[in-house]
């Protein structure tokens, strides 16, 4: 009998601690809230407190999920935890996670795509459902701590990363027509050095020459082409309409990755669709690498604005360069 993957609920969790543009006016000596809000309308973001990690962002916005789908914990049968803010190197944050919240029968794992991370492991999740009988709940979780990262006095990078988690449990249905539809992976991975968080792994040991050169914290190195997201997004996008024989027109919402409020504007004119049609959520949390496609996601479930039937777009874009899409009936 054929089985999909469907959504069955969202959940979301921001740290309390509110950090507002006029923060790094006074940080870095000069006005940089006009140019966030007036080119990237960024007005605000969350970041972590001293005691709170990339596995605590996950257990709350779990929490939110399975509330909202009223399933206990021990009904996953596999939790997928999409972070490159991991708890540790090793082991995964997935098993923290999976102990602390009792999901006693899941199996667990991380993913590393990046910022693409949430759609790859949506990917993954729907195609265990498909395969596999014995995954009828799977939970996916896109989750960034990138604060614990930040060089204080890099204006590139210190003004746009912040903190969140999304999760999303996918459970197995009969019904075909809902659920997931179609999905995408590409890597470009020419790009692997122009930007990461490049020592503390086997090609660059955490030394004490490496933790005063800051080499230990997120980096810019090379500036990416400013067209490049826009024209992979909108190309994965046209490759998903192709598979479902449909025209921009007919998906209702395309859920992007939220680095750059105007490469989602060019995606949206460059598809010929109302930019409405792209959520954001930038503007009070900052960029949330691969929690910002859940939290878009939730936010507007929660508003009303995505209805059961909607058809979803999922479009992530992380480095490496890492691209996923993947195409859902909600």
């Amino acid at each position: 009998m054929a089985r999909n993957a469907v959504i069955t609920s969202s959940g979301m969790y921001v740290p309390e601690r509110i950090v507002p543009n006029s923060y790094f006016d006074e940080l870095l000596g000069e006005d940089v809230s006009t140019w966030l809000a007036e080119n990237v309308q960024i007005y605000e973001r969350r970041w972590c407190n001293e005691d709170q990690s990339t596995a605590d962002l996950c257990i709350e916005a779990a929490k939110d999920a399975l509330n909202n789908a009223q399933l206990t914990a021990d009904a996953i049968d596999l939790l997928i935890i999409a972070t490159d803010t991991p708890e540790y190197i090793s082991p995964s944050t997935a098993s923290k996670v999976q102990f602390k919240l009792g999901m006693n029968k899941a199996g667990s794992f991380d993913v590393n795509t990046a910022c693409a991370g949430f759609v790859t492991a949506l990917d993954m999740a729907a195609k265990y459902i498909r395969a596999d009988e014995n995954y009828k709940h799977v939970m996916v979780i896109g989750a960034y701590a990138m604060s614990k990262y930040l060089n204080m006095q890099d204006k590139k990078t210190v003004t746009l990363f912040a903190d969140a988690a999304g999760a999303v449990i996918l459970s197995a249905s009969e019904d075909t027509d809902t659920g997931f539809l179609a999905s995408e992976l590409i890597t470009k991975g020419e790009y692997y050095g122009h930007m990461g968080i490049y020592a503390g792994g086997t090609a660059q040991p955490i030394t004490e020459k490496v933790v005063a050169e800051k080499d230990h914290l997120l980096k810019f190195v090379t500036k990416f082409p400013k067209e490049l997201n826009p024209e992979m997004w909108s190309m994965m996008a046209g490759n998903l309409n192709k598979k479902l024989g449909i025209t921009p027109d007919q998906v209702d919402h395309y859920l992007l990755t939220q680095i750059n409020i105007n490469s989602i504007f060019e995606t949206m004119d460059r598809l010929g669709v109302p930019r409405e049609k792209a959520p954001t959520v930038m503007h009070h949390y900052g960029y949330t690498g691969s929690a910002c496609i859940p939290l878009a996601l939730h936010e507007n479930i929660k508003n009303g604005k995505i209805k059961r039937g909607d058809l979803l777009y999922f479009i992530g874009s992380g480095g490496g360069l890492a691209f996923a899409s993947a195409a859902f009936r909600y």
